[in-house]
């Protein structure tokens, strides 16, 4: 829909514009994006342990920062990187950039050219860049929303889209364990997340699978796929722990922790979906059934949980 308020030349709102129009150099191409770099000396160091994670994510701000200009607040490393559990051979680089505005129109543009570029430029981490660009008036508080904001996913280009259904989980993870590369530390920009509230977001994936495994053929067939399936265990332990301790953990912090809580029930199933996960073989036909059962077991405790929480 189209937002009468915003911009035509840039695709902002007025008083964005007005922001920019006092600094016109600013958010145009027009400044040398290496600029940025001394303006924030901390980009230079990154603390995580891989080398090319490192460059990836100084290429990556500074062609951010030269984009947005005076739109850019921060950039926060989210995922694996930041929660645990990072695996160089199969995870991606996440993290949200937090701006001034809802990006629209023209720097809309720049940055999918920007994104096009990296993933065109020789980078081993072309094409595993996940990433959100949303303004911090929307990112303080969270509230679902039909709004859009650019986001690029592994292996696609940047487009416009809503927040996934799990975005509660994501704040959550920015705000207390986030990394801030440059701009304010996020638990500056984002209000705490209540416990509960999280455990209200966990029932949405397990149901719609639960739903998909009784009505959806092909989804039972991209089950069968170890690694789909070890996709769907993993994040099924996370979302146990989620509603057993209200907070968020990485899959192998998650899948110790069911292993131990869930007990021998659910134990090998766990097991094989860790060393699976890049595994592409077909499952037997009763470890799908154990899995879809994994899906059940887990509606089956959120209804407790909310039968429980009702009660108080």
């Amino acid at each position: 829909m189209k937002d009468e308020n915003l911009s035509p030349r840039r695709g902002l709102s007025a008083n964005a514009a007005k922001r920019r129009d006092a600094y016109p150099y600013r958010g145009t191409g027009m400044t040398d994006h290496r600029a940025f770099l001394i303006l924030h000396p901390s980009s230079l160091y990154f603390m995580t342990p891989y080398a090319t994670v490192n460059d990836a994510l100084r290429d990556l701000l500074a062609q951010v920062q030269w984009v947005l200009g005076e739109h850019f607040i921060g950039m926060v490393l989210s995922g694996s990187l930041a929660l645990g559990g990072f695996d160089p051979e199969r995870s991606d680089i996440d993290f949200v950039v937090v701006t001034d505005d809802l990006l629209a129109g023209d720097l809309f543009t720049a940055l999918q050219e920007m994104h096009a570029r990296f993933d065109a430029g020789g980078s081993s981490w072309a094409a595993k860049v996940e990433a959100v660009y949303i303004p911090q008036e929307a990112l303080r508080r969270y509230s679902p929303s039909r709004t859009r904001y650019p986001q690029i996913e592994k292996g696609r280009i940047l487009s416009m889209d809503q927040l996934e259904s799990g975005w509660i989980f994501q704040c959550y993870l920015l705000r207390e364990h986030g990394m801030a590369l440059a701009g304010p530390d996020p638990r500056t920009l984002i209000d705490p997340v209540d416990p509960n509230e999280m455990r209200r977001a966990v029932i949405a994936i397990p149901a719609m699978w639960l739903a998909l495994a009784h009505n959806g053929p092909s989804w039972l067939e991209w089950l069968a796929e170890r690694a789909n399936q070890a996709f769907v265990v993993l994040t099924l332990c996370r979302l146990l722990y989620t509603l057993d301790v209200g907070a968020v953990a990485s899959k192998p912090v998650a899948a110790a922790w069911a292993q131990q809580r869930l007990g021998q029930r659910w134990a090998g199933l766990i097991a094989r979906a860790l060393g699976g996960q890049q595994d592409h073989s077909t499952l037997p036909a009763r470890e799908v059934e154990e899995t879809v059962a994994l899906i059940a077991f887990t509606v089956e405790q959120y209804r407790r949980w909310e039968s429980s929480f009702a009660e108080l």
